[in-house]
């Protein structure tokens, strides 16, 4: 599981380090507005919640840092990557099947359930693609090359040849 995390979260730092600080903060298209650097700083917040609330095994989705320098600047985002991979490394496999308490607003007010610490990386994990492909809509829209060819795709989503 660390390894698709962190093959994936690598992606998100080449696409960073081949892109200038304007277009990773560009919030020009429509129809949200939204950066390539929001949703970075977006998906990172979610592993940083997963990492600051593992210790009370207590995680809230809903308590977000939303560092603005992140998602102003590659410079800071790849640092917030790197940060969240050095995280992600320390785990063992046994620290998966731990039982946490998870809580999000999920849009009527804050509901907690429980989970495992594996299903909470392996949601996140999955909430990076899903951002992933928006920002693939954003990176083509600003005429930026994707940084490889399974950026933003999920690993069970048939591909099409064209």
């Amino acid at each position: 599981m660390i390894d698709a995390i962190e093959t994936n979260l690598k992606r998100g730092i080449r696409l960073l380090e081949s892109i200038s600080d304007e277009e990773y903060s560009d919030c020009s298209i429509p129809p949200y507005y939204s950066s390539i650097g929001n949703n970075m700083r977006h998906v990172l917040d979610v592993f940083d919640c997963i990492f600051k609330g593992y210790e009370n095994n207590c995680i809230d989705f809903s308590c977000r840092d939303r560092n603005e320098q992140a998602q102003m600047y590659t410079e800071h985002g790849i640092q917030y990557f790197n940060s969240v991979i050095n995280k992600l490394k320390l785990l063992k496999k046994s620290d998966f099947n731990v039982l946490i308490t998870v809580t999000d607003d999920l849009g009527l007010g804050k509901v907690s359930t429980q989970y495992t610490l594996g299903s909470a990386l392996a949601q996140a994990h999955s909430h990076a693609i899903h951002h992933y492909a928006s920002i693939g809509f954003i990176i083509n829209q600003l005429g930026i090359e994707l940084p490889d060819n399974d950026f933003g795709y999920n690993p069970t989503t048939p591909k099409v040849n064209k």
